[in-house]
């Protein structure tokens, strides 16, 4: 077995396939004692991970203990929900010494790092830090499998789920760089003439009205819904009618705050707070400061508030304002002993939050295909990570072969700007590069 390095993650372009894309061979090049899988998988009608466990149990666990190796841990966590018995006894004899499974609750948002952290270790990560602040990484299901493979092959292919209203739920291995379109075709096609793409998730990802877009390596899935469904209805709300109606129906209630999972940890992230704000347009930090504690998990928006506000959107909108004026919490409050008072009663079970967001018509499944979904023509983005897009290293005209570098991040000052390399993901000619994206179609 070939032994892994950070320069064969490097060089393979791995970075988190969960959705943040930070290149994974930073991440490892830390010191920590635990490594956390997050097989947590709370996003509604998501099954991804759980199937590349399912299919490829050996070579995750290999990529996991790689990790540990590389960060110097001597424990390595899987979070997984305890529902997934069939799953975790498949792992369970597969396990190397040092490594545990952690039952997770059927709650949202259980694979939030932050909180994935304090259910496996009990620790809490302080506002501002990161894992790695209390002794832990955390990576992606994917990511471990992507870990395992980097001595052998780069990143070229995906797995994503493809659910809601088409014909056949189902989770599948791409090409980096086929388009949505293509995904959802693969599932037999959407079941609605108004088919509306949420990628990433209902309650995180995004509405995306091109459904050419491209697969990247941080896609998880896609979730088909209609016009009239209640988060296509949400997500498409401008920021003048989440202000009027916030301002003018707000009761101060502070639901968005009680169940708020990064307030329930002790951080001075205070959704009501900020629904506040709008009442003095804005002005005055007191009530928007701890906003950029905030992590985005849309549950005060879509679960919590009783009048159907969006005390989530207020939040980001403070705090990319904060963040562009380059205000920051320096010396954040702080009460890591609210979870254990808190925390355990209040997160919000998956069975209803389906049910509010009336997601419980759809077949909740996404058995995995992995034959590898054939295409003649890709788009590679030369940006799919945390960091500075990829620089192209091939021209039109180039032939290239599947797993070829095909944009590399710049360097400057002798060394490589943050970022990972992108690859060729079918072999054919490159025939554009526009548009940060890099066309390349099987000759």
């Amino acid at each position: 077995m070939t032994k892994i390095t950070l320069q064969h993650i490097a060089e393979a372009g791995v970075v988190g396939a969960g959705g943040a894309g930070f290149p994974t061979h930073v991440k490892l090049a830390a010191k920590a004692d635990t490594v956390l899988l997050n097989a947590a998988e709370c996003e509604p009608l998501l099954h991804k991970d759980k199937e590349v466990l399912r299919a490829h149990a050996d070579a995750v666990l290999e990529g996991m203990a790689a990790a540990m190796h590389l960060v110097g841990a001597t424990r390595g966590l899987i979070g997984i929900k305890g529902k997934y018995e069939e799953v975790i006894d498949l792992l369970r004899p597969k396990l190397a010494f040092g490594m545990e499974i952690v039952p997770l609750r059927d709650a949202y948002p259980a694979g939030d790092e932050f909180i994935l952290v304090y259910d496996c270790l009990g620790r809490v990560v302080p506002p501002g830090k990161i894992p790695l602040a209390v002794g832990a990484v955390v990576m992606n299901v994917e990511t471990a499998l992507n870990v395992a493979q980097s001595a052998s092959q780069p990143v070229t292919e995906k797995y994503l789920t493809i659910a809601g209203d088409v014909a056949r739920p189902v989770t599948l291995r791409v090409p980096v760089g086929v388009t949505l379109a293509q995904c959802v075709a693969a599932a037999g096609g959407a079941t609605i003439p108004d088919a509306n793409y949420v990628v990433g998730g209902v309650m995180m990802g995004r509405l995306e009205d091109r459904h050419e877009a491209l697969v990247d390596k941080t896609t998880g899935g896609v979730i088909v819904l209609p016009d009239d469904h209640v988060v296509v209805r949400r997500r498409r709300q401008d920021w003048r009618q989440i202000v009027r109606i916030g301002r003018s129906a707000c009761d101060q209630c502070s639901f968005c705050t009680e169940l708020c999972p990064r307030w329930l940890l002790g951080h001075p992230i205070e959704p009501h707070r900020a629904m506040r704000s709008l009442e003095f347009n804005l002005v005055g930090e007191a009530n928007t400061i701890g906003t950029q504690f905030c992590c985005e998990c849309n549950l005060c928006s879509l679960y919590s508030c009783p009048e159907d506000l969006d005390p989530k959107n207020v939040c980001t909108q403070n705090k990319r304002r904060l963040a562009a004026e380059r205000k920051r919490w320096e010396n954040p409050p702080f009460q890591p002993e609210r979870p254990k008072a808190h925390l355990e009663n209040r997160k919000a079970p998956m069975k209803r939050l389906f049910h509010k967001l009336g997601l419980d018509r759809f077949r909740n499944e996404g058995p995995l295909e992995d034959r590898l979904l054939e295409t003649a023509k890709v788009g590679i983005p030369l940006k799919q990570h945390l960091g500075a897009a990829c620089e192209p290293v091939v021209r039109p005209g180039d032939r290239v072969a599947k797993g070829q570098a095909v944009g590399r991040p710049a360097v400057v000052g002798g060394k490589p700007v943050l970022g990972a390399p992108v690859h060729a993901s079918i072999d054919g000619i490159v025939t554009e590069i526009a548009d940060g994206v890099v066309w390349i179609e099987t000759s």
